[in-house]
């Protein structure tokens, strides 16, 4: 077993988020010496149900050099330790983890399989893993894993212990923005005149947020009662989507300006729209692949990394034309002789190039960090955290860029223009 697979092993533990639900998994000609199956947060009253068929091994091996095992998130630092000091030793020897059978147990061929139900009675967060101690070995077989903690009165809930509450917290956010998207229609309708194009996406954004979280809830609740999403996870990613390439042209759209402060798209903007929806479409795939796949499967890694990727460039994308605008502003202001109306242009795209930057922040590193220190008890703040930030955005960009006949931005009187005239000569006025 080489100090390589360990490091890759950590690494997969703290990448992989708590998982669930029944999987049947399919392991085709596999020689890597340690596989991730699940991750997941376990009350005093877990348990773990695996059953392997069709098992085939490339070479005669000693089988108890195979097997699967459970490891806590405490014991991972010294079973690396002990690897460190002792290369040679096979982790399924190690005293820091919870052995669950070998390939030893199986039952003889052709059948060759076993099937075992297996009680975890100290609460903690668990990885369960397949080991290959047997280098070059190649292994195949069909995996079924169904991984639950029991309730009071007895009834399986195959959410991890820090997940259990993301059913209702995702159906309390879509009846928010179901409300959102009802007092959005009344605005518009109140103002008619004052309504664009723009403000229609903005409508079918709050939309298509309120059915994700309506098919997240329902999915996270059937996992959690069944073990299987039946059918929503499906709806769940189409929605999910529309809904991101909504906000993220959305995004893009306003900071153009266009719609309400002109009416077309320059030659750059249409190529970063170009740009990000096609990104968007990737991205979603890669998201597909980690959601419904898993550590398990070889590439896994590389698919987080391809989103990661995607996920970057298209939040430095969405900046430009905020960027563009602003510097489009301020040099017309030296012109046009509407140096009030220009400066609170200026300041309105200001700020919300301030809540983009922050609000892109906040949900790709500070969520990020949470998940990575919260205990596993707690993971369900991560989710919450990411929603009231996403929330918070919502309310800010819609309000700033709501339909209003006499918008507060653009009327002035005639001191404030001769104010803005001193303002914009300043050139402190920049991002």
């Amino acid at each position: 077993m080489t100090r390589t697979a360990f490091i890759v092993m950590l690494l997969l533990s703290f990448l992989s988020l708590s998982t669930a639900e029944i999987k049947t998994l399919s392991i085709n000609s596999d020689s890597r010496p340690m596989i991730l199956f699940e991750k997941f947060g376990f009350t005093h009253d877990g348990h773990v149900e695996i059953s392997v068929d069709s098992v085939s091994v490339s070479s005669s091996i000693n089988a108890p050099n195979l097997g699967f095992f459970l490891l806590s998130e405490e014991s991972l630092l010294q079973v690396l330790i002990e690897i460190q000091q002792n290369p040679q030793l096979c982790v399924l020897e190690s005293n820091f983890i919870k052995p669950l059978f070998t390939f030893r147990d199986l039952s003889p061929p052709p059948a060759s399989r076993f099937k075992g139900s297996y009680n975890v009675t100290s609460p903690n967060e668990y990885s369960l893993f397949f080991a290959n101690c047997a280098p070059e070995t190649l292994v195949s077989m069909n995996v079924r894993t169904e991984v639950y903690n029991l309730d009071r009165d007895r009834s399986k809930d195959f959410l991890s212990a820090g997940l259990t509450q993301l059913p209702s917290l995702y159906a309390f956010f879509s009846i928010l923005y179901l409300a959102a998207f009802g007092y959005w229609i009344h605005v518009c309708y109140t103002n008619k005149r004052s309504v664009h194009r723009i403000h229609l996406l903005m409508a079918g954004l709050l939309l298509f947020k309120a059915l994700n979280l309506i098919c997240a809830a329902e999915d996270k609740h059937y996992v959690k009662v069944t073990g299987t999403p039946h059918g929503w996870d499906v709806l769940f990613y189409i929605f999910q989507f529309i809904r991101v390439v909504l906000l993220f042209t959305v995004i893009v759209l306003i900071g153009t300006g266009w719609s309400f402060l002109k009416p077309f798209l320059q030659e750059r903007e249409k190529k970063v729209l170009m740009i990000v929806i096609p990104l968007q479409v990737l991205a979603n795939i890669a998201s597909v692949v980690i959601g419904e796949t898993g550590p398990f499967i070889k590439d896994w890694v590389t698919w987080n990394q391809l989103f990661l990727l995607v996920d970057i460039i298209c939040c430095c994308a969405i900046i430009f034309p905020i960027v563009w605008s602003i510097r489009s502003l301020r040099e017309t202001s030296k012109t046009d002789g509407k140096a009030a109306r220009n400066l609170a242009k200026l300041t309105l795209f200001r700020q919300f190039y301030i809540v983009v930057i922050g609000y892109l922040y906040f949900t790709r590193i500070v969520v990020f960090a949470l998940k990575t220190i919260a205990a596993y008890k707690y993971q369900w703040v991560s989710n919450a955290a990411e929603e009231t930030a996403s929330l918070a955005f919502y309310i800010v960009m819609f309000y700033m860029f709501r339909p209003v006949e006499k918008n507060e931005y653009f009327v002035l009187d005639e001191e404030e223009e001769e104010a803005a005239e001193l303002a914009l000569r300043d050139e402190e006025f920049e991002l």
